[in-house]
């Protein structure tokens, strides 16, 4: 045990002294883990209300996962896209039986999901209306990437310093105002752009009359309707991508972090009126629809079925439950295991999530507020021994 902690202490100070500083770490190792439980090296058990940041779709290390990973990278690891892959196609193709769009690239993650989406709308504008029509809207509080140009379409001013001069054209609507909206759309708006549920914003769910006025709009006028379903989707919010709630249309939907269970992979969907905009040379990647993450993703997306949604939505019921008489928790936001707990006035989140790793339970922040993203078949008894630890420390806090 004490060896453990030695070596724990070690790989933090050499972690500092070889990766880039760009991280606030919290003093957590992990080692390993199985489904929604996770270990150190000393061998303390965690309970992961976190999936690496709504990526491990079905936790740590789960068999099917494994084994189609492991079948593949043993079968061939990498294909450069000048050739056609198996994986690939076969991820394509149940993508677009799933949503009804067209046509799909891969990408590796939801900032590059994202700056695909964004080059395409100003291309379909471009290719159709010429210069000048190349505006975009997005919401305040948003995130979209960490690129120049999904920064720029971030709506938050804390990440528009320091990488001067970032990208035009971008104008940002406050969440769920229709009014606001109506005042920025113009001739020169090419595309409207949102996440139904702002994670990093606070996990804060737009108004659906929004969201259907978006849409609308959006058909009226030939501007593109782009939804970001990098954290909402692949059943994160208790539907395949979370927008199929509001009975709407988008033109181009991106996802990622879920979507491959753990390996990066992004996909960026195309409908009719936007599967031709990009074509030879215009877009490329090298690792996008690598054939080990398009193999994972298989694993992932043929598992995400109404059985599956359904254990979604009964784990956000029992959340509610729960929560909803503890004192310290002012509300509760977000979509399915998509959460943002409220706290109240004198809780920081931060001092919350690091009294819960200490007592064994990993969970988020977002702004101010407790964030929590487990796995999507995180059991219920993992589920209630996490809510045992949120709730003892936050009475006790």
């Amino acid at each position: 045990m004490e060896d453990m902690k030695e070596f724990e202490k070690e790989l933090m100070v050499e972690d500092s002294e070889n990766i880039l500083n760009t991280y606030k770490r919290f003093p957590v190792v992990l080692k390993e883990g199985k489904g929604a439980t996770l270990k150190d090296y000393k061998g303390k058990e965690y309970i992961d209300f976190s999936s690496g940041i709504g990526t491990n779709s079905f936790g740590a290390c789960d068999k099917e996962w494994v084994d189609a990973v492991v079948h593949q990278a043993n079968t061939l690891q990498h294909s450069s896209n000048l050739y056609y892959t198996a994986p690939q196609v076969m991820v394509a193709k149940m993508l677009c039986q799933k949503t009804n769009m067209k046509k799909v690239f891969f990408g590796n993650s939801g900032a590059e999901a994202n700056e695909c989406a964004i080059k395409a709308a100003r291309k379909y504008s471009y290719d159709k209306y010429g210069l000048g029509r190349s505006e975009i809207i997005t919401l305040k509080n948003s995130f979209h990437g960490r690129t120049i140009a999904t920064l720029s379409a971030t709506g938050q001013d804390i990440f528009h310093q320091w990488f001067f001069p970032f990208v035009g054209d971008f104008k940002y609507c406050p969440a769920s105002d229709i009014d606001a909206l109506k005042g920025l759309i113009s001739k020169k708006t090419c595309a409207i752009m949102i996440e139904t549920v702002q994670g990093e914003g606070g996990v804060v769910a737009l108004d659906p009359e929004f969201i259907k006025y978006i849409d609308l709009v959006c058909k009226e006028n030939d501007i593109l309707f782009i939804v970001d379903e990098v954290q909402t989707g692949n059943g994160r919010c208790g539907y395949l991508y979370s927008y199929m709630e509001y009975g709407v249309t988008p033109n181009i939907v991106t996802t990622a972090k879920g979507l491959a269970g753990g390996l990066p992979f992004a996909a960026i969907l195309f409908d009719e009126k936007t599967e031709n905009v990009l074509s030879y040379g215009q877009h490329g990647t090298t690792f996008g629809g690598n054939p080990v993450c398009a193999s994972a993703a298989l694993s992932v997306l043929k598992r995400i079925d109404d059985k599956l949604l359904n254990h979604v939505r009964e784990c956000r019921k029992i959340i509610e439950d729960r929560l909803k008489d503890v004192e310290e928790v002012l509300s509760i936001s977000g979509k399915g295991l998509m959460v943002g707990l409220e706290l109240k006035d004198g809780l920081k989140a931060v001092d919350i999530a690091s009294k819960c790793m200490e007592e064994g339970l990993i969970p988020l922040t977002a702004k101010t507020k407790i964030r929590l993203l487990p796995p999507l078949n995180i059991t219920f008894e993992e589920l209630n021994k996490g809510l045992d630890i949120l709730i003892h420390v936050l009475k006790e806090a």
